[in-house]
C-alpha cells in the first residue's frame, strides 16, 4: 500500500505542474481534462499511446506476480518505485517553487500595469480640464469682444456715425472711383485742415502730377492777370473796400450755398481731370502732354452734357452718354495715321504635325542664343517680336529694306487653335490681321489644313504659305543666315528637281480648291495670287523671308487696319490662377491704351464685374513666361500687346469677350448693361432644339467648340450655359426627363461642379459628365447613352416584332400540329425568337409563336435573310391549334404578325438593327396587314 501512495501522490504532483505549465504557456483555464470532441488528432494520438503503455505495464506486473520464486524480485522492485517516487517528489518540489515564483513574478506586472494605467487615466482626465477652462475663457473673450463691438456701435448709433455693410461698401466703391479718377480723399486730419481759421471752408487738393497740362494752362493765365494786376489794383482796391464787409457775412451765414459752391468747383475738377485721363501711352511725358490737350478738347462738347444731369431721367443720361461714345469714337477713327502703326497681329494655322509649332519656337529664339539685347518677348498668350529683332533676322533678304519698317513688331498668338480666338474671328472681331498657313510639302493638303483654308476664305483674311520641311528634299543644304531665293537656286539640280515637283503638286491641290497660288518671288499681284516661301522650321531656313514678307505686305496693303487708334479695342483671352498673384486676366490689347488704376467693366459669368487695375504686368524681355515671378510692372500700356492684368473679383470673367474702360461716373451702368448684353447674344444667337442635352463650358470659346463637335457627332442640345454647374443648371436639365430620359444630363467641358448641384443632381437622376478634353466627354456621354438604349431594348424586347417573309421547306414537315416543326427559307427580313406567325394567302390566321430556331443543328436565337433554319411554333392564340395540310401548306407564304404598337418600338429601340431592306418589308407587310 505506502509504494502505491507514493506513486499516487507524485502523480498527483506531476499532473499540477502539467496543468499549470499548460495554463501559463495558453493563458487559458488551468485543467488537464479536454472534452474527446475538442480534442486534436494529435492530443487523441498521444493520450492513446499513453492509455497502451500504461495497460502494458499492468500485464507485465500481473504475469510477474503470477510465476512462483519472483516475490524477492517483486520487493526489489517495490523499493526501486519507492526511491525513484521519492526523487521525483524532490524534482516536483522544486518545479512547483519555481512556478509559484513565475506566478508571484507574473502578479506583480499585472500590479504595474494597472498603476500605469491609472496613472495615465488621471493625465488624460487633467488634460481634458485644461482643455475645458481654456475652452471656457475663449468663450468668455469672444463674449467680450462681442459686448465691446455691440457697445462701440450703440455709441456710433448715437453719434449718428453708424453705417451698414452695404453703406460701407458702396463708400468703399466711391472712394476708389474717386482716387481711380486722381481725387484725393481726404482724411479726418486733412478735413479739418480744410477750414480755415476764419471758418470759411476750402476745396480739396488734387494731383498734381497728373494735371501737368491744366497747370501749364494756369501758368499762361497767371501771367496775363500779373499783367493787368497793376492797371485794375486800385480800382479793385476801392470796390472791395466798399462791399468786403457785406459780401464776407453773406458767405459765412449762409454756409450751405458755400458748401455748394465748392461741390461744384470739384466735380469741374474731376471732370477736366478724367478727361486728360482718357487717353495716355508708354511713349515720353511730352507726347502724354500732347495726347492729354487733345483730350481736352475733344471732350469740351461733353462736359456740356453734365450741367443739368441732375434734371434728366436715366433714359436721356443713357441717351447721351451714347451719343457721346459715337462722337469719341468718330473722332478717334479721324485722328488714325498712317504715320503711327501698331503690331500687327499674326496667327499660325495648318496640321497638326506640319510644323507650326516649331516655327514659332524658331521665331521665339531670335537672338537669344547670342544675348542680344531687344529679343523676343514671350507674352501671355501671344509671342512679341519687336521690330529690331525682325531688322536683324531679315538682313539678309534682298527685298527687305529696314529703313522703311515702319511697324514696331509683331504680336504672334501662340495658340492659333485656341477656341476663344477661333470664336471671336467668327463674331466679326479684327483681332487677326493676318495669318501664317503651314503647308507640309511632303504631305500636301491634310483634311485640317483644308479646314483652315476655308476658315481664312470665309473671313476673309489675307495669308501666307508657308511651305514647311524643305530640309526632307534629298540632297538639301541648309543655310538659316541666308535669303531662301538665292539658296535654292545654288542647290544641286536633283533637288530643284523635287522641289519643282512637290510645288506643283500643292499648287494643283489648291487649284481644287479655288484658290491660286505663286512663289513670293514671282507674285506681281499679291490680292490676286497667295504668295508661298518655303521654309524649313527645324533648321531655320526661309524664316527670315517670311517675316520680311510680313512686315512688307501689312505696313502696304494693311496700313488702314494696323493704324493705331485711341478707341479701346481689348479682348480677354483667358482667366487665369497664379499662385502669389491671384486671378488675373490675360488680355490682348489691339488699340487703344490701359493705364493703372483704370476702372474696367468685364462680362462674368453672373453678370458685369466692375474692377479697377491694380497692375498690369508684362515678362521681362528674353524671359519665357513658365518663369515664376518674372514680370515686369507698367503704369500704361499702348496696343498692340498680350498683358496680364491684376484685379479684384476676377474669379468669374468670361474669356472671349472685350472689355471696357469707365472714363466717368455716368458711364458706369451703360457699359455694363453693354457687358451684360454681350453674352446674353452670345448665348442667344446659338441655335438650341427642344430636345437635347445641357452644355456647360469655362468659356465661350470653348462653348463654341463643344457646340461644333457636337453637331458633327449629332448629338443635340437644348440648353447651354458658361461658368460653373449649379443647382440651376440641373433644375433646367432635369426638365428632359419628362421628355426624352437620356438626355437628362449635363455635359461639364473644362468647369467645376458645385457640391449641392452634384447632391441635387444625384436626387433627381441627372447625370453630370465632367472633363476637360471633348472627345472623352464626347465618349463618356455616348457610353451612356448606349447604356439607356440596351436598358430600354431589354425592358421593350418582348415588345418588339421584326419583319420577316418564309417559304416552307416541304421535304422538312417533321410536326404538322401543335407544335408545328417544319424547315423555312428566310426570304426577307430577320426571324427571331418569340416572332408570332401569320399566313396572310389564309385570311391572316395566326399560327403561333415561334418558340425555338436550329442551324445546323444547333439553337440560334435569330435567322437572316437566305438562312434554312428549322423552326417549331406553338400554339399561343387561344384557340384550335393549325394543321399542315388543311389550314395551310408549303405554297403559302408565312410572315410576321407585326402591329402599330410593335412598329413604333422598333422606331424608337431597335431602329439600328433593321436595314434599309428590313423597313422596306415593314412598309408591304402593313399594306397586307391593313396596319395604318
Amino acid at each position: 500500500m505506502p509504494p502505491k501512495k507514493n506513486k499516487g501522490n507524485v502523480k498527483k504532483a506531476d499532473d499540477d505542474i502539467d496543468a499549470i505549465l499548460a495554463a501559463l504557456e495558453s493563458n487559458e483555464p488551468k485543467t488537464s481534462l479536454i472534452p474527446p470532441e475538442e480534442e486534436t488528432e494529435e492530443q487523441r494520438i498521444k493520450r492513446e499511446k499513453a492509455k497502451a503503455k500504461r495497460e502494458k505495464m499492468k500485464a507485465k506486473k500481473a504475469q510477474k506476480k503470477e510465476e512462483p520464486g519472483n516475490d524477492d524480485t517483486i520487493k526489489e522492485e517495490t523499493k526501486e518505485e519507492i526511491k525513484e517516487g521519492s526523487e521525483k517528489k524532490k524534482k516536483g518540489n522544486k518545479k512547483m517553487a519555481a512556478l509559484k515564483l513565475l506566478l508571484e513574478q507574473q502578479e506583480k506586472e499585472r500590479e504595474e500595469a494597472l498603476r500605469l494605467a491609472a496613472l495615465e487615466e488621471e493625465r488624460l482626465e487633467a488634460l481634458e480640464k485644461k482643455r475645458e477652462e481654456e475652452a471656457r475663457l475663449e468663450e468668455e473673450r469672444k463674449a467680450r469682444i462681442k459686448a465691446e463691438k455691440k457697445e462701440r456701435e450703440a455709441q456710433l448709433k448715437r453719434e449718428g456715425k453708424w453705417l451698414t455693410p452695404a453703406q460701407r461698401l458702396a463708400q468703399q466703391k466711391a472712394r476708389e472711383l474717386l482716387e481711380a479718377r486722381g481725387l484725393q480723399v481726404p482724411s479726418r486730419e486733412e478735413k479739418q485742415e480744410t477750414t480755415t481759421g476764419d471758418g470759411k471752408k476750402k476745396a480739396f487738393l488734387y494731383d498734381p502730377r497728373k494735371k501737368k497740362h491744366q497747370q501749364n494752362k494756369e501758368k499762361d493765365e497767371s501771367k496775363k492777370l500779373e499783367e493787368e494786376k497793376a492797371a485794375a489794383e486800385a480800382k479793385a482796391k476801392a470796390e472791395a473796400e466798399a462791399v468786403g464787409k457785406t459780401k464776407q457775412e453773406e458767405i459765412l451765414d449762409d454756409w450751405e450755398l458755400a458748401g455748394d459752391e465748392i461741390e461744384k468747383d470739384s466735380k469741374d475738377v474731376n471732370f477736366s481731370k478724367q478727361s486728360s485721363k482718357d487717353e495716355g501711352s508708354i511713349a515720353s511725358s511730352d507726347e502724354d502732354s500732347d495726347d492729354d490737350d487733345e483730350d481736352d478738347s475733344s471732350y469740351d462738347d461733353d462736359s456740356e452734357d453734365e450741367i443739368h444731369y441732375n434734371k434728366l431721367s436715366k433714359e436721356e443720361i443713357g441717351e447721351l452718354v451714347r451719343t457721346r461714345f459715337k462722337k469719341r469714337k468718330e473722332l478717334n477713327e479721324s485722328k488714325k495715321s498712317s504715320d503711327e502703326l501698331r503690331s500687327p497681329v499674326i496667327c499660325v494655322l495648318g496640321h497638326v504635325d506640319t510644323g507650326k509649332t516649331k516655327m514659332l519656337d524658331t521665331i521665339r529664339r531670335t537672338n537669344v542664343q547670342l544675348g542680344e539685347a531687344g529679343g523676343i518677348t514671350q507674352q501671355i498668350g501671344a509671342t512679341f517680336v519687336p521690330g529690331d529683332a525682325i531688322k536683324e533676322r531679315c538682313k539678309m533678304v534682298k527685298s527687305f529694306k529696314p529703313d522703311e519698317m515702319k511697324i514696331p513688331g509683331f504680336l504672334i498668338i501662340d495658340t492659333p487653335g485656341h477656341e476663344s480666338f477661333s470664336n471671336l474671328r467668327n463674331r466679326g472681331s479684327s483681332l487677326c490681321d493676318i495669318a501664317i498657313l503651314v503647308v507640309d510639302i511632303m504631305h500636301g493638303l491634310e483634311p485640317q489644313t483644308i479646314e483652315s483654308i476655308k476658315l481664312l476664305v470665309k473671313r476673309n483674311t489675307p495669308f501666307v504659305v508657308a511651305l514647311n520641311k524643305i530640309d526632307r528634299l534629298y540632297g538639301y543644304e541648309s543655310n538659316p543666315r541666308r535669303d531662301i531665293w538665292e539658296h535654292l537656286e545654288s542647290q544641286p539640280r536633283n533637288t530643284q528637281l523635287e522641289f519643282k515637283e512637290r510645288y506643283e503638286s500643292v499648287f494643283a491641290q489648291f487649284a481644287e480648291q479655288g484658290l491660286n497660288i505663286a512663289l513670293a518671288k514671282n507674285n506681281t499681284d499679291v490680292k490676286e495670287y497667295i504668295s508661298v516661301i518655303p521654309t524649313s522650321a527645324y533648321l531655320g531656313d526661309g524664316i527670315g523671308n517670311i517675316m520680311g514678307y510680313l512686315s512688307n505686305y501689312t505696313q502696304t496693303y494693311l496700313t488702314d487696319r494696323i493704324s493705331f487708334n485711341k478707341e479701346l479695342e481689348c479682348i480677354v483671352m483667358e482667366v487665369r490662377s497664379i499662385p502669389g498673384l491671384g486671378t488675373t486676366i490675360d488680355v490682348v490689347l489691339l488699340n487703344g491704351t490701359l493705364k493703372q488704376g483704370d476702372i474696367l467693366v468685364i462680362t462674368g459669368t453672373e453678370g458685369a464685374i466692375v474692377t479697377q487695375v491694380r497692375d498690369l504686368l508684362m515678362p521681362h524681355p528674353l524671359k519665357e513666361i513658365r518663369v515664376k515671378n518674372e514680370y515686369e510692372r507698367f503704369k500704361s500700356i499702348k496696343g498692340a500687346q498680350g498683358i496680364k492684368i491684376l484685379a479684384k473679383n476676377l474669379e468669374k470673367a468670361v474669356a472671349g469677350l472685350p472689355l471696357f474702360v469707365v472714363h466717368r461716373e455716368d458711364e458706369l451702368e451703360i457699359l455694363k448693361e453693354e457687358a451684360e448684353m454681350q453674352l446674353e447674344k452670345a448665348l442667344t444667337s446659338i441655335k438650341k432644339k427642344p430636345e437635347g442635352v445641357y452644355v456647360q463650358a469655362s468659356t465661350l470659346g470653348s462653348l463654341e467648340a463643344l457646340l461644333e463637335f457636337l453637331k458633327t457627332q449629332k448629338i443635340p442640345y437644348s440648353n447651354v450655359n458658361i461658368g460653373p454647374v449649379h443647382k440651376r443648371d440641373v433644375q433646367k436639365a432635369a426638365v428632359m426627363l419628362e421628355h426624352n430620359p437620356e438626355y437628362a444630363c449635363i455635359l461639364a467641358f473644362d468647369v467645376k461642379i458645385e457640391r449641392d448641384a452634384q447632391i441635387f443632381a444625384d436626387k433627381e437622376n441627372v447625370k453630370i459628365f465632367q472633363a476637360d478634353i471633348i472627345y472623352h466627354l464626347e465618349d463618356a456621354f455616348l457610353k451612356y447613352r448606349e447604356e439607356l438604349k440596351e436598358q430600354k431594348r431589354k425592358e421593350n424586347e418582348h415588345l418588339a416584332i421584326f419583319p420577316c417573309k418564309l417559304r416552307i421547306l416541304p421535304q422538312h414537315i417533321f410536326n404538322a400540329r401543335n407544335p408545328i416543326v417544319c424547315g423555312v427559307t428566310v426570304e426577307a427580313g430577320q426571324l427571331k425568337k418569340g416572332t408570332p406567325i401569320c399566313v396572310p394567302s389564309k385570311e391572316n390566321i395566326i399560327l403561333g409563336t415561334v418558340s425555338s430556331i436550329q442551324k445546323n443543328h444547333e439553337e440560334v436565337n435569330s435567322a437572316k435573310q437566305g438562312d434554312e433554319v428549322c423552326i417549331k411554333i406553338e400554339n399561343t392564340t387561344g384557340d384550335a391549334p393549325k394543321l399542315y395540310g388543311r389550314h395551310f401548306t408549303h405554297e403559302d407564304t408565312l410572315i410576321s404578325k407585326i402591329t402599330r404598337e410593335t412598329i413604333d418600338v422598333c422606331k424608337a429601340y431597335f431602329r439600328d438593327e433593321l436595314t434599309k431592306a428590313d423597313w422596306q418589308l415593314i412598309v408591304s407587310l402593313k399594306k397586307v396587314l391593313d396596319i395604318y
